[in-house]
């Protein structure tokens, strides 16, 4: 099988918008397909996100991954933050997540960034030893909190 990664534009914001919501689906959030093509081309049109999508070679959508730009301080470099990955239960374990990765990594390279991280749920064993495999280290050194302002 093979895989066409591509940057989305608006041109693929109604695919990634249907991964996107099945993504939400499996993260426990309601279905709510309007609510997240708003949100997507927000961020597109603000150029605040920016986002792969995956193909077969059928041109039907496999998976995406949405990453941010910020900054650390310490390290004195930018940083990408793989926030958001995806793929559809028939494309997984066929090197569809691999290749969206593998994006970002070139991705990050051509921005300059210093390193990608990313964060996953504790009990996503699957997604753990996909990232480990990659190369990605746990953080050792670093706790993470949240605070909710809403």
């Amino acid at each position: 099988m093979t895989t066409q990664i591509k940057s989305v534009t608006q041109d693929e914001l109604n695919q990634v918008t249907a991964l996107f919501n099945q993504y939400m689906i499996f993260y426990k959030k309601e279905s709510n397909p309007n609510k997240y093509r708003t949100y997507l081309k927000e961020r597109l049109d603000n150029q605040e996100a920016d986002i792969f999508i995956a193909y077969d070679e059928h041109q039907e959508a496999q998976g995406f991954v949405l990453n941010y730009t910020t900054f650390s301080s310490t390290s004195l470099g930018k940083i990408i933050v793989l926030n958001d990955l995806f793929v559809m239960p028939e494309h997984r374990k066929k090197g569809v997540a691999e290749a969206l990765i593998a994006r970002v990594k070139k991705f990050a390279l051509e921005r300059g960034a210093i390193r990608v991280d990313l964060s996953t749920a504790k009990d996503n064993f699957n997604a753990q030893a996909l990232y480990e495999k990659i190369g990605f280290e746990q953080d050792a050194k670093f706790f993470s909190y949240s605070l909710r302002v809403e």
